[in-house]
């Protein structure tokens, strides 16, 4: 059973913040526009400066490549970013079968590899961006506003496979939105980003 410790987070305005994290759990966090959300994200991802201590299991952020600790400990951001022409070529090396059992979880067929990237609408791009992030099977999934640009439907086919992945793995997640009802149903428990400290919620 993984454990994720942050211990005494500091970057920009923000901090001390500490966590802890079990498999299978989800902290929620909310907050206004510029409070720190996403920063915090980067930060655990190790893509903004930050001090204070950050450690899966036995694994510290600090003795470990960057891009090692983010195929661990992953971000999906809320607008994703793609590289190459096609979804299918997000996609090569990794289990057919896998990527197809997810890609119907999330309400695509398999033919959408074949699918340009230009015609991707931002609600396709952050569900296929799930499943891009799940392929390096990461311990910790930190979302931000993962669901934003998406239809109830969508969003519930979304936090299902959040859900299952989590329990499957077993890993966590920290989600970030400005959802409070879903933050209700997904989280063991909710914080507020607020002056620069982190606030349990009730």
């Amino acid at each position: 059973m993984h454990l994720f410790k942050i211990k005494k987070l500091h970057f920009l305005h923000c901090g001390p913040i500490s966590l802890q994290l079990k498999a299978t759990e989800i902290i929620g966090i909310s907050g206004a526009s510029g409070s720190g959300k996403s920063r915090l994200l980067r930060a655990l991802a190790d893509l903004d400066e930050h001090q204070g201590d950050i450690q899966l299991d036995d694994m510290n952020q600090q003795h470990i490549d960057a891009h090692l600790w983010r195929q661990k400990v992953a971000l999906l951001s809320a607008e994703t970013s793609w590289w190459f022409d096609t979804v299918g070529e997000h996609f090569s090396g990794f289990s057919g079968a896998h990527i197809n059992k997810q890609l119907k979880s999330l309400g695509f067929s398999a033919d959408c590899l074949g699918w340009s990237i230009a015609r991707l609408s931002s609600g396709e791009r952050q569900r296929l961006g799930l499943i891009r992030l799940l392929q390096n099977q990461p311990d910790v999934l930190l979302l931000d506003e993962p669901t934003a640009n998406l239809d109830r439907h969508n969003t519930g086919l979304f936090e299902n496979t959040v859900m299952e992945y989590l329990h499957a793995r077993p890993a966590c997640a920290i989600w970030v939105s400005h959802d409070d009802e879903q933050l209700q149903r997904v989280c063991k428990e909710k914080h507020i980003i607020e002056n620069g400290e982190l606030i349990h919620a009730d």
